[in-house]
């Protein structure tokens, strides 16, 4: 039976509960068909009450007398009519849910399309729901498995069904999606067609996070590798902050596809092979971290991170971007609360060394920007990012091309917290395949050329997750990862279009219902409908092209009536 949510008109109890009744009653002695029915009553009873449909009070004395009506032996003809009637008469008065009339349109609109104004950008949305460690996870469970192509009044115009959980996907201009899938092996990057048909399955080393696709076809992975205690302080870590775990440090693969389900290396970079540290002088990576900021001081951040949840985490990559002009690799290792550019142009020999390639420097770091004091160039009020993620250069033909856009979280800091998150836009200071770099200063700009946050900041904050995009009309879009919400805004930042996804676990929710929480293994109780990423397509986008997008029905449930306006942002 369908339960009914608080607040809420029940819907009409289903014929086959009244049949059970009946039959039951037919076919049995007096007494066994006085129990089956205060049994069926019973049950029906206790899920309208569970659905918020039936008073509690009426409910427990309902429930008394049905128990006591069970356990008569010889219940005569006429006590048993009698109380027949009493129950369905109360039934029939009390409860609601016999009431065939339509369920009353919401005041106001809490999932799916919230706002949509004209300036919006004209495209496709796709998301999902993010694959999350939850406490209800069980077999079968739905989160994460199916991908919704939208339009930007909310109606869904495609979706890909797939077999396993997956963290989020992009689509890729011959039509196919390439996704991060959960599986009984761990964490895969699967291509699929427009049907859910697995073409390709690669992993290579611990794939997390993110990943892309090529313009030569191969696939550029995020990935670890791990330093045993043993190892981590050989390297000149800090012993005092090295948990049984080792380190665990950013590893990046670009993978070639050699069959349906096989990769090879073609191409690393390993965080490992770029170390400074000025703890002990016996190792050879021992010197003054202010003089090579081209390196990655080992023990940065340990001692913070080792009283957190990961501590062997220490650097705890989170996303990676490809620039084919630049042949540059660009990632953010969120601990230190920056970006990071190497070369890509280089072998896989001097990807691990500090010479070669484009830049003349190997696989050292050739930008940095965010947080100075990770290479001892500034202090605390220096820094600007706060665990960024999704960092990416402006695609060319939108507006601020070769510029890099931030999904600034600002996630609680140590020493400190700021409780707001922001979408930065910086102007890196290119020279030719290197960036330049005034001794003894930080890596230019000195701050964003354009910043997003809302007008009262503590209203935009998703401390994790989350991501961001430039769109072709020169607005941006937003994905409020942690509570499930995708907007857009002008370069002015007018909020023009507003979505929340209304998927979950459970299924899809109703407009007007509220988006409910659930518990991770953590211990943390989250929204139930988070994003990791969602991104915007343009209608001639070639990977559109052939598919069906004829707009069905928005995916929440009673979807009745037109948005309504919401605060706008502030930029500058």
């Amino acid at each position: 039976m369908q339960q009914t949510r608080a607040g809420q008109p029940p819907e009409r109890l289903p014929k086959s509960w009244v049949q059970r009744i009946v039959v039951t009653g037919r076919r049995r002695t007096m007494a066994e068909r006085v129990r089956a029915f205060t049994g069926t009553v019973t049950a029906g009873f206790r899920a309208l009450a569970a659905g918020g449909a039936l008073d509690g009070s009426l409910w427990q004395a309902l429930e008394a007398a049905m128990l006591a009506l069970g356990r008569l032996r010889r219940p005569g003809g006429r006590l048993r009519n009698a109380l027949f009637v009493l129950f369905i008469g109360l039934a029939l008065t009390s409860v609601p849910a016999c009431d065939p009339g339509p369920t009353p349109t919401p005041t106001a609109r809490t999932v799916g399309v919230i706002l949509n104004e004209p300036e919006a950008f004209d495209g496709y949305t796709l998301f999902n729901q993010r694959f999350t460690n939850r406490v209800s996870l069980q077999q079968g469970d739905a989160v994460g498995r199916t991908i919704y192509l939208i339009d930007n009044q909310g109606r869904e115009v495609h979706r890909w069904e797939l077999g396993v959980g997956t963290l989020f996907a992009k689509l890729l201009e011959n039509g196919n999606l390439l996704t991060l899938a959960d599986t009984d092996q761990g964490r895969r990057v699967l291509e699929v067609d427009r049907n859910g048909n697995i073409l390709s399955d690669c992993t290579q080393g611990s794939p997390h996070h993110d990943f892309l696709k090529m313009p030569n076809g191969n696939v550029l992975l995020l990935s670890r590798q791990y330093k045993t205690p043993e190892g981590a302080i050989a390297a000149g870590a800090n012993p005092e902050f090295i948990g049984p775990d080792g380190l665990v440090a950013p590893h990046i693969v670009e993978a070639r596809i050699t069959g349906p389900a096989s990769c090879e290396i073609v191409w690393e970079w390993s965080a490992w092979d770029h170390l400074i540290q000025d703890f002990d002088s016996s190792k050879a990576n021992y010197g003054v971290v202010a003089e090579h900021p081209e390196l990655i001081d080992l023990n940065f951040y340990l001692s913070e991170v080792a009283d957190s949840s990961f501590p062997s985490d220490w650097i705890h990559s989170n996303g990676i971007d490809y620039n084919p002009e630049l042949d540059q690799v660009m990632l953010s290792p969120s601990n230190f609360s920056e970006v990071w550019i190497i070369d890509h142009s280089t072998t896989r020999a001097e990807a691990a060394g500090h010479s070669g390639g484009n830049s003349g420097k190997g696989g050292d770091l050739l930008y940095r920007w965010g947080n100075p004091r990770a290479y001892r160039a500034g202090t605390l009020d220096d820094q600007q990012l706060f665990w960024p993620h999704n960092p990416q250069w402006i695609p060319p033909g939108r507006p601020g091309a070769g510029n890099i856009l931030i999904f600034n979280n600002g996630i609680r800091v140590w020493e400190f917290p700021r409780d707001y998150s922001s979408v930065d836009e910086i102007v890196p200071p290119v020279d030719g395949a290197n960036y330049r770099l005034d001794p003894g200063v930080a890596y230019a700009p000195a701050e964003p050329v354009w910043t997003y946050t809302a007008a009262t900041p503590s209203d935009f904050f998703a401390p994790y997750i989350s991501g961001t995009q430039r769109l072709p009309n020169g607005n941006t879009l937003i994905c409020d990862g942690v509570h499930g919400t995708i907007f857009e805004v002008t370069p002015a930042g007018k909020t023009v279009w507003k979505y929340v996804n209304p998927t979950t676990s459970s299924g899809p929710l109703r407009q007007g219902e509220p988006v409910p929480t659930e518990q991770l293994r953590s211990g943390r109780e989250v929204p139930a409908n988070q994003v990791y990423r969602a991104y915007r397509y343009a209608p001639d986008y070639p990977g559109l092209q052939g598919l069906e997008l004829t707009p069905g029905e928005p995916i929440e449930l009673d979807s009745t009536f037109s948005p309504t306006r919401m605060e706008n942002g502030a930029a500058s």
